[in-house]
């Protein structure tokens, strides 16, 4: 592989970007009641713990707040702390500070869900208990502000 093939790899540009597209009328958008309302109640939960404004990123995620990271490669872009993407599956909880310590209990404790290192998956938001959810969100985004200020 050449260096500009290389570097191009690199530094491609991210494509979910913020917009300046309504949060309001997405949610509206949303056909099931259930998750409609769901997101609107994530709205508000994931709100309180960032104390930011949401904001479209793409086309279907909502996402609080910012960062600015720059990794040992060279690679470097923005994210928003934490977000949420009403899926066909299911809710999509973007946890980008991980879940923290302490976290597998609180995990075992939280209710019906699937997860990965980044993502919190839940088919309806009556499956969670919202208490130790707002709690690993909370962590999640404590993490993410001291790795990046």
């Amino acid at each position: 592989m050449g260096k500009d093939f290389k570097n191009s790899l690199f530094m491609a540009e991210l494509k979910t970007k913020p917009t300046d597209a309504s949060v309001e009328t997405f949610v509206d958008s949303i056909e099931s009641e259930v998750k409609r309302d769901d997101c609107r109640e994530l709205l508000k939960l994931i709100g309180k713990i960032t104390g930011e404004n949401p904001k479209m990123w793409g086309a279907s995620i909502v996402g609080f707040g910012q960062y600015h990271y720059k990794y040992d490669s060279g690679r470097e872009g923005d994210w928003f702390l934490s977000g949420f993407s009403p899926r066909k599956q299911n809710l999509t909880i973007y946890m980008m500070g991980g879940y923290g310590e302490g976290a597998d209990d609180l995990l075992g404790k939280l209710g019906k869900h699937k997860k990965s290192v980044g993502c919190l998956y839940v088919n309806k938001l009556a499956d969670i208990d919202l208490k130790i959810f707002e709690n690993l969100v909370a962590k999640s985004v404590s993490k993410l502000k001291k790795i990046y200020p």
